[in-house]
């Protein structure tokens, strides 16, 4: 298993889609990696050399991407700071609800957790 940027990336898919496993990193960063390293795009991790996976390092850190925990805290201090600034966006984070536009009346079960009933319960209703 290749070890790259502290986290160990799956040996059996293709080098661009398992370089996306590292925080940070997206398809077309990812293929970018690749093309700056000469490796060709359907080689598999598990066909890679030593020398190929040092120069797929060696790229990451030239180009000085913001990866892993870095990117983590970039992201983190960038919602701490709309939450500060009493934001439209960083209201949502703050409810715990979707931030960019979606509808909320049926979805964003994600955003909100579990369904909470409001109003009076079964068994309220049958006392009466």
């Amino acid at each position: 298993m290749a070890r790259i940027a502290g986290i160990d990336i799956p040996r059996d898919k293709k080098v661009p889609y398992s370089l996306r496993y590292i925080y940070g990193i997206g398809l077309t960063t990812a293929k970018e990696i690749c093309d700056k390293a000469k490796i060709n795009h359907d080689k598999r991790v598990k066909d890679l050399t030593e020398k190929q996976v040092v120069a797929i390092r060696d790229v990451i850190s030239k180009m000085e991407l913001a990866i892993e925990g870095e990117h983590r805290s970039e992201v983190a201090m960038n919602i701490k700071r709309l939450r500060d600034i009493g934001s439209y966006k960083g209201m949502r984070h703050r409810r715990g609800l979707p931030v960019n536009g979606q509808r909320t009346k049926t979805n964003a079960r994600t955003r909100k957790g579990r369904k909470k009933t409001v109003g009076m319960g079964k068994k309220e209703l049958e006392k009466k």
